[in-house]
């Protein structure tokens, strides 16, 4: 099973809700950081990377149909062309609104988790993350918001720039099912569009927000 749909999108842009989506059109199972949490020997894979190992993408993958999310989000560059049959999803939202989430969330995460009780491969995912995104992507300063948002904007360039208008969606969720479904040659379905992953169930799967 090779990747059809690609998630470009950083966390917080409505993944979990694109997530849904996607499986919901026959595009899963859909990868998330969700399932490394659940499935505690993907979290090698991302180490390895992390290392500057290689790694094969077929096989971090094996089983799904889709990806969105970070860690996947990271190496889109990678993972475009390791599938290059699959289409790509860039998921934005309001860039104030994303710093918002993003900061009390992934961004406070990964200020205080080493402090945090955790299963022990969600700390390695963490440290894993961190020296990907978190070093690479926001120079390792996650509270600084003008070099997240300067990264947030900096990421869509990079995928709009590099990628055929065809094989891309700049999408936000809160556009529904017509532009995702019209790009990915699918009926849309008649139900809402599903809205996931609110700041508390972020937490929840962690024990709750630290003080």
């Amino acid at each position: 099973m090779a990747l059809e749909v690609i998630g470009s999108g950083f966390g917080r842009t409505g993944t979990k809700s694109l997530k849904a989506a996607l499986e919901r059109l026959g595009f899963g199972p859909c990868h998330h950081m969700h399932e490394i949490v659940e499935d505690p020997p993907q979290v090698a894979h991302w180490q390895n990377l992390a290392a500057g190992r290689s790694v094969d993408w077929n096989q971090v993958f094996a089983g799904y149909k889709s990806q969105v999310d970070w860690p996947g989000a990271h190496v889109w560059r990678e993972l475009a062309a390791a599938f290059p049959r699959a289409k790509v999803v860039h998921t934005v939202r309001p860039e104030e609104a994303w710093w918002a989430s993003f900061n009390k969330t992934i961004g406070k995460l990964m200020q205080r988790y080493k402090e945090l009780p955790m299963p022990p491969h969600i700390g390695d995912m963490l440290t894993a993350w961190d020296d990907l995104a978190g070093k690479a992507t926001f120079d390792g300063k996650l509270g600084d918001r003008e070099v997240a948002l300067a990264a947030y904007r900096r990421r869509t360039e990079e995928v709009r720039e590099a990628l055929p208008k065809e094989r891309l969606l700049v999408f936000d969720v809160a556009e529904g099912w017509k532009p995702l479904c019209a790009f990915l040659g699918v009926d849309a379905p008649d139900e809402p569009f599903p809205h996931h992953n609110l700041r508390a169930d972020f937490w929840e799967v962690l024990g709750g927000e630290p003080a």
